[in-house]
């Protein structure tokens, strides 16, 4: 629901009714509707959200895994993702992206796993937001970085391809008047969207350019 910006599905969410043997899931439901109401302007609820998310998160014990990776650590970068969708939505964009960065570096300390321990990349977000801010030199840097094409990160952190963050570089590159490079961009864009079983206006549903492109569910 997050990852597809079906915020109105996602604040609905309820946990499951074992909550101590469901830790996890508890967890990432409060994380989910914090999320969500974050992206819907709707602070007060998210915050609210948020320390529910916070109250299960601790109570998920150090032996929990997902595959390869503790699920305390995933629960570390959703901390820092929620602090900052919730922070942007308050105006305090500088407080929102270092959080937003430092999702990016938990992320990235991942150990390998297939699938990804984190399934939707924290620099999506970042991104997203970055541009939306005007923020266009650091928006194409952490897109090339997530497609692969910074040269600096492992082959196990990047997503080479990826629709989202094709849309996002290609919105930058256009943005500051890049013409060579953004066709072809366009073009391996264009392959990626027709794959995508979902439309994509942003490379976060988070952005207000992919909230408003599509009509919300009431």
């Amino acid at each position: 629901l997050v990852r597809f910006g079906k915020w109105r599905e996602a604040i609905r969410l309820e946990p499951p009714a074992d909550r101590d043997l469901y830790r996890c899931w508890t967890a990432m439901t409060y994380y989910a509707r914090a999320v969500g109401n974050a992206a819907l302007g709707r602070v007060r609820q998210a915050e609210a959200e948020e320390q529910l998310f916070l109250e299960a998160a601790a109570r998920v014990p150090d032996t929990r895994l997902l595959h390869n990776n503790k699920v305390v650590d995933l629960l570390e970068i959703a901390k820092e993702m929620v602090r900052g969708e919730i922070e942007y939505r308050k105006g305090a964009f500088d407080v929102a992206f270092a959080h937003l960065r430092r999702s990016v570096a938990l992320e990235d300390a991942l150990p390998y796993d297939e699938p990804w321990g984190w399934m939707q990349p924290a620099r999506h977000a970042l991104g997203a937001l970055l541009f939306e801010q005007g923020h266009l030199a650091e928006a194409e840097a952490v897109y090339r970085e997530d497609l692969g094409l910074g040269g600096q990160l492992s082959r196990a952190t990047v997503h080479p391809d990826n629709v989202w963050s094709l849309k996002g570089l290609h919105d930058c590159l256009e943005a500051r008047g890049e013409q060579a490079e953004r066709a072809q961009i366009r073009l391996r864009l264009d392959l990626a969207l027709a794959r995508a079983d979902s439309k994509v206006g942003a490379s976060c549903f988070c952005a207000q350019a992919a909230m408003t492109a599509f009509t919300l569910p009431a």
